[in-house]
């Protein structure tokens, strides 16, 4: 096949369906994990709640929010689009200027100018990581000074996640408590690695074409170890499908990929038993 892709109708159109529990699922795991953190926090559970802000950073921006981002969970758009902004901002990011700046990063890539998401993938290790602590701030006002139509909606996000903050801040001040200052602190260190994992890792500028340019990882390890989420080639070559088929959508891929010479990542060597998965 060269370095092109087959047409989705060739792999299976039933890769975009979900069933509506599936869906419904996917949508209460952010609310769930918020609520998890709350009771957590308020029986001093302390390792629970910082697990349970981690586990949710995961699976909105990685999983949740990333399919809202690309609609393709088929909710209506009005719906899809409200439910990104608020998912979003339970860990006080802006859901517009994620949308605006990924789908940036799918038109665009791997132009270093043009698309700031994917910045982390032509820098160093270190650069990836210092980058972290301003990767959304500097996204938010990537797409405010872009897109001009979006400004109201991404003025109001942002105002809303500022006074978010500012009252978590506040009522630790105040002496009220302290739990909400920490849900804020937990959920901004969990942005200093998004650079690293969603950039720098996957990703292969200097390849040749669109087959080369993200990585293709296999094997059991990296499937534990990402929790079935390090379908970053398979993702970039078919962004309809939504995260829950994209094992599936890298097994059918796998006897076309190997055809083209797409090298294989793994975790641990092929002699390993782990690389047979």
């Amino acid at each position: 096949m060269g370095n092109t892709r087959p047409p989705l109708d060739v792999l299976g159109r039933d890769l975009l369906v979900l069933p509506r529990w599936r869906v419904a699922l996917s949508l209460a795991s952010p609310f769930a994990l918020f609520g998890v953190f709350i009771v957590a926090a308020a029986t001093e559970h302390w390792f629970l709640a910082a697990v349970s802000v981690a586990i949710l950073s995961f699976v909105t921006y990685g999983s949740v929010s990333h399919d809202l981002v690309h609609r393709s969970l088929g909710l209506p758009r009005g719906l899809n689009d409200a439910l990104l902004s608020v998912i979003e901002m339970l860990l006080f990011r802006s859901g517009r200027a994620y949308r605006l700046a990924h789908l940036n990063h799918h038109a665009r890539y791997p132009n270093p100018d043009e698309d700031p998401e994917s910045a982390a993938a032509h820098g160093s290790l270190v650069s990836a990581l210092a980058s972290g602590w301003q990767f959304f701030p500097r996204l938010w006002w990537w797409a405010y000074r872009r897109y001009p139509s979006h400004r109201r909606r991404l003025a109001f996000e942002g105002a809303l996640i500022l006074a978010l903050a500012a009252s978590a801040i506040g009522v630790a001040i105040a002496g009220i408590t302290n739990v909400l200052l920490l849900y804020l602190l937990l959920a901004y260190a969990g942005t200093w690695i998004v650079p690293l994992a969603t950039a720098y890792i996957p990703h292969r500028p200097s390849g040749d074409g669109e087959l080369f340019q993200t990585k293709r990882f296999r094997g059991l390890a990296l499937r534990c170890f990402a929790f079935e989420h390090l379908y970053h080639l398979e993702h970039h070559l078919y962004p309809a499908v939504p995260h829950h088929h994209w094992p599936e959508l890298s097994r059918r891929l796998d006897p076309i990929l190997d055809a083209a010479g797409v090298p294989i990542v793994r975790l641990i060597p092929k002699s390993s038993p782990d690389a047979a998965a």
